[in-house]
């Protein structure tokens, strides 16, 4: 029987994570994917959190992929506040349809709250991650580069790591200049 295996990614993910991303964001008006450029961009800055890279492995195949990497919340008052951007989550389209990539962005969340992060922004499909438990960012009175195109603009507050911690300030999202690529 074969199992879906979940991990971080591994510095031999590159290629295979590269394939899923292309196959999965492919577009007949371009020939690599922009995410995929992103997520190499991404693993040169401060940005990158490589206990945060997931990857899906079915039958030593990599077949899905999350990642979470820093951003910024600029607050209405006092210091930037370390948060979590997810993106890009894909999986390859012959193993979509079957919860690995529910799996994944699982598996991601997981580590983040196992991490302590409170904080975690998406820009997707609210029917997708609305299931993990994100909604609209801007009832978290957060803006940032995607906060104009409404409801896929998402946030997640996680578990707090002490009961003391209060809901995330207000603020403007800061994303990692290769996002701005995208």
């Amino acid at each position: 029987m074969t199992t879906l295996r979940l991990r971080p990614e591994d510095p031999a993910d590159a290629g295979p994570v590269r394939r899923v991303l292309a196959a999965a964001f492919a577009r007949p008006d371009v020939v690599t994917p922009p995410e995929v450029g992103l997520v190499d961009e991404l693993r040169d800055t401060t940005a990158w959190l490589p206990q945060l890279a997931m990857v899906a492995e079915y039958g030593g195949e990599v077949v899905g992929y999350a990642l979470l990497t820093r951003a910024r919340l600029r607050p209405e008052r006092g210091s930037d506040v370390p948060v979590l951007a997810l993106g890009p989550v894909a999986v390859a389209p012959h193993r979509q349809r079957v919860g690995h990539g529910t799996a994944v962005v699982q598996a991601a969340l997981d580590a983040s709250t196992e991490l302590g992060e409170r904080l975690v922004v998406v820009l997707g499909a609210p029917a997708f991650y609305r299931r993990f438990g994100f909604g609209p960012a801007s009832e978290l009175g957060l803006t940032g580069p995607w906060a104009g195109l409404g409801e896929p603009w998402q946030a997640l507050v996680l578990p707090p790591s002490t009961s003391e911690e209060g809901p995330p300030p207000r603020g403007e999202v800061l994303f990692p200049a290769p996002w701005s690529r995208v």
